[in-house]
């Protein structure tokens, strides 16, 4: 990579909390976060954080009508920029992506057009995926670019490529990435079973992420917003570097393919290591959805890149759920925590691994339908 990206801050609101203190105390305890709703699980972020979520609705008469991945963005961006000096001079570029967009009010709306055969008057401006970022730059007061897009479950990482792209162009020296993911709603869970992913476990772990012996899929939702603030260069404020990064896609075969090697992860991973030698990861953040195909793939191309040293091995699905977008971001703000407390954090009914040392250099995957993988090389 051209230069190494620095992260200056961070924030996150999840099943798990919405600050590092709290988010790192839940990550050190063998729990989970999950809960079920009408019989399903699902990973629902804390009453705390939705009554201080809907205090940010009410606070302005035009963030009544916006969508909860709207304010969960805005939450999160308020507590990341509380910890830089970024001020609104600066014009920072913003760059929030969603795979479902604004799901719970597009099925609101969708349902009083089939009832009534009308549709209300804010129906388009607040579902729109742009929505998203644009509101996060009124709410901030930037005067930057803001972009939005949808990769599936890639895309929180997708929205970091970006984001390293406008600074290595010297288009913008700051710039605000993120994802945001409410879509705990009945239709996205029933689209998720329609696929025979979701979870039907009964037993103390409902998702099985990185449980190699698992018999069936155990995918279970999660909904989260996750921000970071990217700067150029080595910043003496960073809390952690982003070294390399690499992206690939699969040709596909099927809607929801990827190969039995995730060749896209293969590529991802080597772009990413560039120049870095394998045997120097002491860690790997998986993407580890909780299904069959997905975990034994990317273990396998895990195998393919790092032979006969595999790195210690770790996930976070199985505690707070695939929350689609973020999971690549919440997944990154994992490693920063394990790169700040060098601790890893294990998975209590995988086997047992050999710990590192010390955690220098970390490596996380990401993938959406369609083998859209990222895979970013962090270090201290």
């Amino acid at each position: 990579m051209k230069d190494l990206i620095s992260i200056t801050s961070f924030a996150s609101v999840s099943a798990l909390g919405s600050t590092p203190e709290k988010i790192w105390e839940n990550y050190l305890t063998s729990e989970h976060f999950l809960s079920l709703k009408e019989n399903v699980w699902v990973a629902q972020l804390t009453n705390e954080d939705k009554l201080a979520i809907e205090e940010i609705r009410n606070s302005d008469n035009k963030y009544k009508k916006l969508d909860d991945a709207v304010l969960y963005t805005l939450f999160a961006a308020r507590k990341a920029i509380e910890k830089t000096n970024w001020s609104s001079e600066d014009n920072f570029g913003i760059n929030i992506g969603s795979s479902r967009g604004a799901t719970s009010l597009f099925e609101k709306y969708h349902k009083e057009f089939l009832e009534t055969g009308k549709s209300s008057t804010l129906s388009s401006p607040t579902t729109t995926l742009g929505n998203i970022s644009s509101w996060v730059a009124h709410d901030l007061q930037s005067n930057g670019p803001e972009i939005s897009h949808s990769i599936a479950c890639s895309t929180g990482l997708h929205s970091l490529l970006n984001g390293i792209a406008w600074l290595h162009a010297d288009m913008s020296d700051k710039f605000i990435i993120g994802a945001s993911e409410a879509s705990l709603t009945d239709f996205t869970i029933a689209q998720m079973q329609a696929l025979k992913v979701y979870s039907k476990e009964k037993d103390d772990y409902p998702c099985k992420a990185f449980d190699m012996n698992k018999t069936k899929n155990t995918m279970v939702l999660g909904e989260a917003a996750a921000v970071f603030c990217l700067e150029k260069g080595e910043q003496e404020n960073a809390i952690a570097h982003i070294e390399g990064i690499g992206y690939a896609t699969e040709i596909l075969k099927h809607n929801t393919s990827v190969t039995d090697n995730a060749e896209c992860f293969q590529k991802s991973m080597k772009m990413a290591l560039g120049s870095v030698s394998p045997d120097e990861v002491d860690v790997i953040v998986m993407h580890a959805p909780g299904t069959l195909k997905g975990d034994s793939s990317e273990i396998n191309a895990i195998d393919k890149v790092f032979c006969n040293k595999t790195p210690f091995l770790t996930t976070n699905k199985w505690k707070l759920g695939h929350t689609f977008a973020t999971s690549g971001l919440l997944s990154l703000e994992l490693a920063v925590l394990m790169l700040k407390h060098q601790k890893t954090i294990e998975v209590p009914f995988a086997e047992k691994q050999e710990q590192p040392k010390k955690i220098t250099k970390i490596l996380l995957n990401a993938v959406g339908f369609g083998g859209n993988a990222v895979s970013v090389l962090l270090t201290k």
